[in-house]
């Protein structure tokens, strides 16, 4: 029977009433008797069976022509850019800033926009903000108590004024200066949330289009400002201290979550001029270029920076006795002026004390600096060769660093990063600054220059980075931290198996549990990569898919799956179900050998089961009885077919042991069971 034939006879016959034995014997004359007649049964049908597998197709937003389905940017990509100019006076007696703010946005979505929002981050230290309720006082995200808060003073949308020539002649050259933006004398309708802000405008702005807002502000410096700015004595660690754009993008429109302390940030690029004032014996330290250097620095220290910017090793630009002597500043009383410049950035932030100490080198043009106070100079006294070698290694392995320089500034923040600017603790020792140093150093790339939404996606920052700084950190020590690696992996499982277990993917606001933070935003993030890395695609074509990420979203606003399709693109792998085991959920990993038959021809069966819901490719072990090993490797796509395996080994030696995670390097969650071993015999008495 042909097999097309005898499968639709499978399928109809079982749907057949039964055929009576006698169906074709001579029927009886005469009627026939009545009979009841019974209604056909079917059989029951099975309901329908979904593809919800761990191999199942990942539910990834549709690719468009702004975001294209291989995880680039597309022809009509576009963001919005925002360009700032700040003036700010720092009042070390009443600690409180008061500043003024120019704002240039250009429209270059496809919309027309009525409004705007605004971040206003000094409301997570008013009392009784969302952040209040959610954080203690005293804990890290906290404000201690803090009476703080943005006081906006006037708000004015501008615009330039009209041309008035004739269409029908030529636009001839300018020959005086243009004329200054108009601004509406009229308040503008505001609507405060929390720490949003929402600003009605009076002239909206078409696609491609731009307009103007002038604003004046002032607000109290926190002492600790959520572990993430704050003051010290005399010290000044300045963030989120002007009035910042939200972003509109093309996924969510306007970007409004709160800031809570816990989720960080999503800027636009553009360019920030800004000028702080200070008591004349500080010394600042900020994002930029300092355009100013005759002002504020002396002739000795300008020839110390020109210096360092060619060397190979420190420089000190401030030194101990400066400070001492009081040759550290030009002048002493009064106020002075810092002005700072910085292009194609999404923040800025500066730090200032009149006890810096400041030391910097050189590395291909980019002058690495460390701003510290002498009772910090035995952890800093190195912290400028640290920063120039973190630069130097994320350049050479990933993207070249494009700014022009890099501060790490010492104060009461445990660490914290902004473009150009680290903000660090003194720290224990070498090797403790150090891991936080190259740490928030290592943000100058994610999401500095790869701009992610933090607030949402923690671990597309923290993860990311703290995958890249495993390397780092290896390398500038010159050791092997794989114990490390084994206690990030049990803490990990650990906290996936507890109560409170959530997935990478949760926004970082969410996160139930200060563990849930370290984990699902720093740990698990690097760990996932690194296992990806070195278990499945192998060190060269997992490199290769990072890099090309990066320079794909270098000043841009990447989302997951853009992350997520590269990968995939570069690798030519679908990773579906990595993604999903890893990041979309917290399913465990558990292989195990289940047996080891073995028959007269030296033939065996080693049966392999996948107890976990996630999968993974299989390192197996195998230990002869003459001693040798052999390191088989099987794809993922075993588990195609199911939870169990069997691998087939023809005759050869005899095996007394099989182990999969040979090397205990995959995050597997129940060790006991990796190990099979040969029953040991019962000698004869």
């Amino acid at each position: 029977m042909r097999f097309a034939a005898a499968i639709a006879l499978l399928i109809i016959l079982p749907l057949c009433p039964p055929i009576p034995a006698d169906a074709n014997a001579q029927q009886p004359d005469g009627p026939a008797p009545v009979q009841t007649v019974r209604p056909l049964t079917l059989p029951t049908l099975r309901p329908p069976v979904a593809d919800t597998g761990i191999f199942s197709p990942l539910q990834l937003p549709q690719g468009n022509e702004v975001r294209r389905p291989n995880g680039a940017p597309g022809p009509r990509y576009w963001q919005q850019r925002v360009d700032y100019r700040i003036r700010a006076t720092l009042d070390t007696t009443t600690k409180r800033i008061s500043g003024s703010e120019a704002i240039h946005y250009i429209n270059n979505s496809p919309d027309t926009l009525h409004f705007l929002w605004f971040q206003l981050d000094q409301n997570l230290f008013k009392p009784g903000s969302t952040g209040s309720l959610l954080n203690a006082a005293e804990s890290r995200f906290g404000g201690a108590g803090s009476a703080g808060g943005f006081e906006i003073d006037s708000l004015l949308q501008c615009s330039a004024p009209a041309e008035t020539r004739s269409p029908a002649k030529p636009k001839r050259r300018a020959r005086t200066a243009k004329p200054p933006a108009r601004c509406g004398a009229a308040p503008l309708r505001t609507r405060v949330d929390d720490t949003m802000m929402y600003l009605d405008l009076p002239v909206a702005i078409p696609p491609g289009g731009n307009t103007s807002i002038e604003l004046t502000y002032r607000f109290t410096v926190p002492e600790h400002g959520a572990d993430r700015m704050g003051r010290e004595g005399n010290l000044y660690q300045i963030a989120q201290w002007y009035p910042r754009l939200a972003v509109y993008d093309d996924v969510h429109g306007w970007n409004t979550d709160q800031y809570l302390g816990q989720g960080e940030f999503y800027l636009e690029y553009g360019t920030i001029e800004y000028e702080v004032t200070v008591p004349a014996g500080y010394i600042v330290a900020g994002t930029g270029v300092l355009q100013n250097p005759a002002d504020v620095l002396t002739a000795t220290q300008r020839q110390r920076l020109t210096a360092a910017l060619k060397s190979d090793t420190t420089v000190q630009i401030v030194t101990a006795s400066d400070l001492t002597s009081g040759a550290a500043r030009p002048v002493k009383d009064g106020l002075l002026t810092w002005r700072f410049k910085a292009e194609n950035v999404r923040d800025a932030a500066w730090a200032a004390s009149p006890e810096y100490q400041w030391d910097a080198a050189g590395w291909e043009g980019v002058l690495a600096q460390a701003f510290y106070r002498p009772s910090a100079v035995e952890t800093w006294k190195e912290a400028a060769k640290m920063s120039r070698y973190s630069i130097q290694e994320y350049s050479t392995r990933w993207f070249s660093y494009p700014y022009p320089q890099i501060s790490a500034v010492e104060g009461p923040v445990s660490g914290m990063e902004y473009p150009m600017v680290a903000m660090e603790a003194r720290g224990d020792s070498g090797p403790d600054l150090y891991n936080v140093l190259t740490h928030e150093i290592g943000h100058m790339w994610y999401p500095m220059v790869v701009g992610s939404d933090e607030r949402r996606y923690a671990w597309m920052d923290e993860g990311f980075n703290t995958f890249i700084n495993t390397f780092s950190e290896e390398a500038y020590w010159k050791r092997d931290d794989a114990a490390v690696r084994q206690r990030e992996r049990q803490l990990v499982i650990g906290l996936d198996q507890m109560p409170t277990a959530q997935p990478i993917i949760t926004p970082a606001n969410r996160y139930r549990t200060s563990e849930n933070l370290l984990s699902l935003a720093y740990v698990k993030p690097s760990i996932a990569l690194l296992t990806l890395r070195n278990k499945v695609l192998g060190p060269q074509v997992f490199d290769s898919a990072f890099r090309e990420y990066t320079r794909r979203w270098a000043f841009r606003h990447p989302q997951p799956a853009d992350f997520f399709r590269t990968v995939e693109e570069v690798s030519g792998r679908d990773l579906a179900w990595y993604w999903r085991s890893f990041f979309y959920t917290t399913a465990a990993l558990d292989q195990s050998v289940e047996s080891v038959k073995q028959d007269s021809t030296g033939a065996s069966q080693i049966t392999l089961v996948n107890l976990g819901d996630a999968v993974m490719p299989v390192e197996l072990e195998l230990g002869y009885e003459d001693g040798s090993r052999d390191l088989i490797k099987l794809p993922v796509e075993i588990w195609y077919g199911g939870s169990r395996f069997v691998y087939q080994v023809q005759p050869g030696k005899t095996i007394v042991s099989a182990r999969v995670n040979p090397d205990g390097t995959l995050p597997d969650a129940i060790a006991t069971n990796d190990l099979w071993k040969r029953p040991a015999t019962t000698a004869t008495p």
